[in-house]
């Protein structure tokens, strides 16, 4: 290959990925590291990657306790009721105690937040969230980050992890590709910080042909927060978590501040509120524990998202759809209707081009809502990610082992949707993550703890021959194409995706079986992907933009091996209204009241899985 080889060293920090997450990484290694190299490689651009890249009318997690408002210990209760207790305490608490700081540094920055003009506080839409004008969100927090970093690579798509040779099981940089170059390049440092995206797209979308890549996840997210972690061997929690949303049909625009601000509310197809009707049913699978209606209309204790997709669902199959948004109500006053339209021009374009464009005017006609496809992020709504250290003034023994947002693997460090058991962190909550990361990793360094760190050129060669192999494939076979894009020696990036989704969709608990699955389902969908890795073996890119989507595809391969290796694993229908297990379709706090925890040997692809402890650290 006639691509260049670019060799950075004397890297202290590395950041992979820079949306939210590894923004936050870049500022923070600066403050606590003014002597330290510190680089940032992303994958696109970094004024516009991420999930907040085209905008965010929101910031989803801040406290208020300036303003008396909210304490850390709430946000945990909040999380832990929303995720039916399957949450990392320890670090939920340490992000909550830092995240207002985190909102306050991106009002200095430019963001225009907005403001009660009653009380001077920011403009609440819920409980947690605030109220922005956010369409340049992304740019105005990018500029802090690339004035901090030595050096920011743009296009720069990170397959691998490299590990070192001196230590075992310790970090030693990583290696990718120039998505426009085909440059291959080489990251050698001392730590790590995966802030990379969660997983779009593994499951088979609802949104097919002309509509394709319309997902209410970001569709670049290709998995490499897990792909990266789990290639080098770390610890993943909690990947069974995956998330299933509630969203305007077919634009996947969010309902948050339709419901929280605009005060609108949901109906069945013939007009009659619904999810009351199935608290009874969900009752007896979760226990009142979980969900007690009257508890909750007292204490204003949320009922947990996953238990109102349940009754969405269920109303749905059983033949009371579609679903509606009650819109005509709220948009009959010009402000709220404004609102309304201001924050997907703002932030999800595409749903107010698809009203326009099918004449759906949410005026005079109430939109349908639909659930989506199930996502796999650990930054959102969800637990998942890899199994790291916590803060040492809070964790117990068993989730403390030296440096806050350590995995496993040493002086590796995740940010965002790479850190399991941290759901409800969002954008603020990623960017705040990335802080405590570098504050870590600039720690761990200074403790000489990434001395003496060995790689060697074998090592670099035999990355950048795995990682050009989809092309040298191609040149080899390409003349054997039967017809169209068929060829008996290899697959590509697109046959793959397509073979990834229907898989899951069918075997671990998509949309066209109401997100149901098995034991016997999941055991069949490890022996399929079994097989698809060893055909990813002879995956074949035409180009660089198809080698881009190879790695993409294998990063969300391994993903969705854990997803389906966890849910395997917890025997239980843990969050009824994300995924069901048809053969143990209660809530068993007894044998499952626990966090679960994976392995995957780099070397032989063997899993091993665990149960850890769960903590309540933060009282009712």
């Amino acid at each position: 290959m006639a691509y260049k080889t670019i060799i950075e060293e004397g890297i202290d920090i590395l950041v992979a990925g820079a949306g939210l997450g590894g923004t936050g990484a870049a500022f923070e290694s600066r403050y606590w590291g003014k002597d330290k190299k510190i680089v940032v490689a992303e994958k696109a651009n970094i004024d516009r990657s991420g999930a907040v890249a085209q905008g965010l009318y929101a910031i989803n997690c801040y406290m208020g306790t300036r303003f008396g408002e909210n304490n850390p210990e709430d946000h945990v209760r909040y999380a832990r009721i929303d995720l039916m207790g399957m949450v990392r305490e320890d670090l939920l608490f340490d992000m909550a105690r830092h995240v207002d700081s985190t909102v306050h540094q991106f009002e200095e920055w430019g963001l225009p937040l907005m403001r009660n003009p009653k009380t001077g506080a920011y403009q609440r839409e819920g409980r947690w969230q605030i109220m922005i004008h956010g369409e340049s969100y992304k740019p105005i927090v990018a500029e802090a980050a690339k004035k901090s970093a030595d050096k920011v690579f743009n296009r720069i798509c990170v397959t691998h992890l490299l590990m070192d040779e001196a230590k075992p099981n310790r970090v030693a940089g990583a290696v990718g590709f120039n998505v426009r170059t085909g440059n291959y390049h080489v990251f050698k440092s001392k730590t790590v910080i995966v802030a990379a995206g969660g997983a779009s797209n593994i499951f088979k979308p609802r949104s097919v042909g002309e509509g394709a890549g319309r997902v209410w996840y970001a569709p670049w997210s290709s998995g490499s927060a897990y792909g990266l972690l789990i290639g080098a061997g770390a610890k993943m929690t909690q990947m069974e978590n995956r998330i299933v949303l509630a969203r305007f049909k077919d634009g996947y625009g969010p309902v948050g501040a339709y419901f929280l601000h605009l005060k609108t509310y949901t109906q069945n197809g013939i007009g009659e509120e619904y999810e009351s009707k199935w608290w009874p049913q969900l009752q007896e699978m979760v226990g009142k524990e979980y969900l007690d209606p009257e508890a909750s209309h007292r204490t204003h204790r949320p009922i947990p998202t996953c238990l109102r997709n349940h009754a969405f669902i269920n109303e749905v199959n059983a033949g009371r759809g579609p679903i509606h948004m009650v819109t005509m109500e709220a948009f009959q006053d010009p402000h709220l209707e404004e609102i309304g339209w201001h924050n997907f021009l703002g932030m999800t374009v595409g749903q107010a081009v698809l009203w326009a464009a099918t004449d759906v005017d949410p005026k005079n006609e109430n939109p349908e809502l639909t659930t989506s496809e199930p996502y796999v992020m650990g930054s959102h709504a969800t637990g998942c990610g890899a199994w790291c250290s916590g803060p040492e003034d809070v964790s117990p023994p068993e989730y403390f082992w030296g440096y806050n947002r350590m995995t496993t693997v040493e002086g590796l460090f995740g940010a965002g949707d790479a850190v399991g058991g941290t759901p409800h962190a969002f954008s603020s909550g990623s960017f705040t993550e990335g802080r405590l990361a570098a504050k870590a990793a600039c720690q761990y360094i200074d403790d000489g703890k990434a001395e003496g760190i060995r790689v060697s050129d074998a090592q670099i060669e035999r990355r950048k021959e795995e990682i050009y192999k989809p092309l040298e494939h191609y040149r080899v076979y390409r003349n054997e194409i039967t017809a169209g894009s068929v060829n008996p020696n290899y697959i590509n990036p697109r046959q793959g995706l397509d073979r990834l989704q229907k898989l899951m969709d069918e075997y671990a608990g998509g949309v066209t079986v109401s997100y149901m699955t098995n034991e016997k389902l999941l055991n069949i969908g490890l022996k399929k992907m079994k097989m698809m890795e060893e055909d990813l073996e002879k995956i074949a890119a035409e180009n660089i933009h198809e080698l881009l989507r190879a790695w993409e595809l294998k990063h969300r391969h391994l993903t969705s091996e854990a997803v389906i290796q966890h849910t395997l694993f917890r025997k239980e229908t843990r969050w009824p209204g994300y995924y069901y297990r048809g053969d143990a379709m209660k809530l068993d706090d007894e044998n499952w009241h626990v966090l679960t925890v994976s392995r995957r040997d780099p070397e032989t692809g063997e899993y091993t899985m665990e149960k850890a402890p769960l903590y309540h650290l933060v009282e009712e």
